[in-house]
């Protein structure tokens, strides 16, 4: 009897391995901390790479928000302070990548493995009924008297901001900044009244521009761009040629994971995330909301995170708008 015990043991052992060694990953839900605030494009972005992700996971993945500190920092030290072992990923955009030289965060972007859904092209709005009708208005408006001019442009080191700081240097305007904790609510100030100007993405914003919630005055981008039911928006380019010395800085928004989560992890993270890239549902939302896909993981999104790193964090730094020196953190010069 003793004998027939321990080959049945010995078979159980060797038909069912997962039984002793557990499930293999995921075996429980997995949580996705959004380092901005809900509503905003990269909320959104997550929300719906994620839904798609988990049917090829087999668990859900719970999407949370984890707002506030310096460009993005208390999110990302939220999800960097979990257990890396993939049940924790990061939401984060290109902007996130400023933290460090703003002070929010002491290391450099390469300790996360990024996952790049895609991005938006952004675009300069104002209020609904504000005086000013085109760029070149607003622009000239801002130069005579900068602290009557207040502009929303989402965080601190946000790209929105980075865009900002882009059109004063392009054009010599100054403006009033106002940080928000994301886009949603720079825009929600916008309509409110509470500043005059809005920067963030034709995907954050086509909703309300073809509400007439908002007006918008330029693309920040070298092309005009066409958007329906609502018409061609100019480039802010054609009127301050100067623009293109700074401009375009593209998205790149999606979601990260501590390098150093285990490989068979990642990989399955990989899988399930290009088979969510390829269904009908991204394709189409993409499509709808004028997103560029990108699909990128790896070491392709690595060299994109690389490069936007130092190109963020060098011109925050000569703009002396980071406390921080880039080279301290080992960014190189883009």
């Amino acid at each position: 009897m003793k004998k027939i015990l321990l080959i049945s043991l010995a078979m159980v052992f060797a038909l069912a391995p997962g039984v002793w060694a557990g499930k293999a990953f995921p075996s429980r839900n997995i949580t996705a901390a959004v380092v901005w605030g809900a509503g905003g494009g990269t909320d959104t972005c997550v929300r719906i790479i994620t839904a798609e992700m988990q049917q090829f996971l087999g668990v859900n993945i719970n999407v949370i928000n984890k707002t506030g500190g310096v460009a993005g920092s208390i999110g990302m030290s939220h999800a960097f302070g979990q257990k890396h072992d993939g049940y924790t990923l990061c939401g984060l955009s290109e902007s996130n990548v400023t933290a460090g030289v703003q002070g929010g965060w002491d290391k450099k972007f390469d300790v996360w493995d990024t996952f790049i859904v895609g991005g938006s092209p952004d675009v300069l709005s104002v209020t609904a009924d504000s005086p000013y009708k085109t760029i070149q208005d607003l622009i000239e408006a801002a130069k005579k008297d900068p602290k009557s001019i207040k502009a929303a442009a989402s965080g601190a080191g946000s790209i929105h901001h980075l865009n900002l700081l882009a059109v004063e240097n392009g054009s010599g305007a100054k403006f009033n900044f106002i940080p928000y904790k994301g886009s949603a609510p720079a825009q929600n100030a916008a309509m409110t009244g509470e500043v005059n100007v809005v920067i963030t993405s034709l995907a954050e914003q086509q909703q309300l521009l073809r509400g007439g919630k908002l007006r918008a005055l330029g693309m920040l981008i070298p092309n005009s761009f066409d958007v329906a039911d609502l018409g061609t928006i100019p480039s802010a380019f054609d009127a301050y040629p100067g623009l293109s010395k700074y401009l375009p800085i593209s998205q790149a928004i999606g979601f990260a994971v501590p390098a150093d989560v285990p490989a068979d992890v990642k990989a399955v993270l990989v899988d399930a995330f290009k088979k969510g890239m390829a269904t009908e549902k991204v394709k189409t939302w993409a499509k709808e909301n004028y997103y560029q896909l990108s699909g990128k993981t790896g070491a392709e999104s690595k060299a994109v995170f690389d490069a936007l790193e130092s190109n963020f964090a060098w011109t925050l730094w000569d703009l002396g708008a980071a406390t921080i020196d880039p080279a301290s953190l080992g960014i190189p010069k883009p």
